[in-house]
């Protein structure tokens, strides 16, 4: 069984793995203790990106918004903030995706469950669907004027 130092360390490589992948400029801070993991630049902004471990229970996948840490009265759990960091990114190590989440989308949420499969009472509204966050679908998106550069090279020989 893996500790969740292992967890967390996996689903930062994987992360950086697969932004990567897509093109995505990904940046490590030197030293730890920040509120954030990775660094991803897109062109024209630097995002501070905290990795999380999602963990699928049935057909939901779990992603915890939070750092915890033990302290002589008990766990101590802390939001992450808009101050803090500008998006969440999880693993799932049993799925080999990813999935990128703007903070402000997220507001001091404890946990962002995402549905892999439809509910069993076919509830469709409010949902969160797992392929709507998946880095192909939140990151593969083209981003500002470098971008828009490239759907015009047809016509700039």
């Amino acid at each position: 069984m893996l500790t969740t130092d292992q967890k967390g360390a996996i689903a930062e490589m994987g992360i950086a793995w697969h932004a990567t992948q897509l093109g995505i400029d990904v940046y490590k801070p030197v030293a730890e203790r920040g509120r954030y993991d990775l660094i991803f630049d897109f062109d024209d902004r630097l995002w501070r990106v905290q990795c999380k471990w999602a963990a699928i229970n049935g057909d939901v996948l779990v992603v915890r918004c939070y750092s915890s840490r033990r302290t002589r009265e008990g766990t101590r759990m802390r939001p992450y903030t808009a101050d803090e960091i500008d998006a969440l990114a999880a693993y799932s190590a049993d799925l080999d995706r990813c999935y990128f989440f703007p903070i402000d989308r997220f507001p001091r949420r404890e946990q962002i469950r995402l549905r892999l499969a439809p509910a069993r009472n076919n509830q469709r509204h409010l949902i969160n669907w797992a392929e709507d966050f998946e880095f192909a679908a939140t990151l593969a998106q083209p981003r500002g004027a470098v971008a828009q550069l490239g759907e015009r090279v047809a016509g700039s020989h």
